[in-house]
């Protein structure tokens, strides 16, 4: 039975702009992807945007699952209420799905979206001690603090991704997310291992694009980091590092302090 991994987008188009290259190889090596598209943008875009992200992951060879109702995610909605309407629906899939892995924005992206959507699968895995899959997080908005995952990929990759990201059409007009990703990947694979693996470690000239994740994992003594490395399709899960990660995972981001200070003020 292929395995699952259940990743979790707080837009149409975060399935191509978080962690693609990644799922499409967990794809390639016989892994079953789920996407959650959570929200589907203001509710007039929902339809238009809907038929969107259905088209992306109909190219990118995911599955799709739709929050119905797609949940309020725009600033000025109740987000601790769709925080917790998430929580909620992932101890539903959870189960029923059985993933042996979660991928989902960091909860320290410097997005009030994709902090709730992180904060969510942060809760959601903590409601199942003992079973909780290992929790892989990306970064759009803000860089991770501290990668352990270096994901290489190559140009034929990268077209893939654009052209399974080419499906979200209204959203490319107004941010240039093809042109986020190779720039994101080129910087990627410069900095990358020496970012995960320590200061000093050399770089492999032969990686020309890479993704970098954030590997969470809940041990009995709580949130650990995983082990430091390349990643690898086929073998793609590994042991925590006890190092203790909780105090980060958990806290307060900058951008909601931010948030919150200025409407207290």
């Amino acid at each position: 039975m292929a395995r699952t991994v259940l990743h979790l987008s707080p837009h149409p188009d975060d399935e191509l702009a978080g962690a693609p290259a990644t799922l499409m190889a967990l794809r390639d090596a016989g892994w079953r992807v789920v996407n959650v598209a959570c929200g589907l943008g203001r509710p007039a875009q929902h339809q238009r945007r809907r038929a969107e992200v259905e088209e992306a992951c109909r190219r990118a060879g995911f599955e799709l699952l739709v929050c119905d109702p797609p949940l309020p995610l725009s600033a000025g909605d109740d987000l601790a209420g769709a925080e917790d309407t998430l929580v909620e629906l992932l101890g539903q899939l959870l189960p029923d799905l059985a993933p042996a892995l979660v991928c989902a924005p960091s909860p320290h992206d410097a997005h009030h979206a994709h902090e709730l959507v992180g904060r969510a699968a942060r809760r959601a895995l903590e409601s199942h001690p003992g079973t909780a899959p290992p929790l892989w997080l990306w970064g759009v908005w803000a860089d991770l603090p501290f990668p352990t995952l270096i994901a290489p990929f190559d140009r034929a990759r990268l077209a893939q991704i654009q052209g399974a990201l080419a499906a979200h059409a209204s959203e490319l007009e107004r941010l240039p997310l093809d042109r986020l990703l190779e720039a994101r990947a080129i910087f990627n694979a410069g900095v990358g291992a020496e970012r995960v693996h320590g200061s000093g470690i050399a770089g492999d000239p032969s990686v020309e694009l890479a993704e970098l994740l954030c590997e969470v994992m809940l041990t009995p003594s709580g949130w650990q980091l995983g082990t430091p490395r390349r990643f690898d399709a086929d073998a793609p899960l590994a042991s925590p590092s006890a190092r203790p990660i909780g105090w980060w995972l958990t806290a307060e981001s900058l951008h909601a302090r931010l948030r919150r200070e200025t409407a207290g003020g």
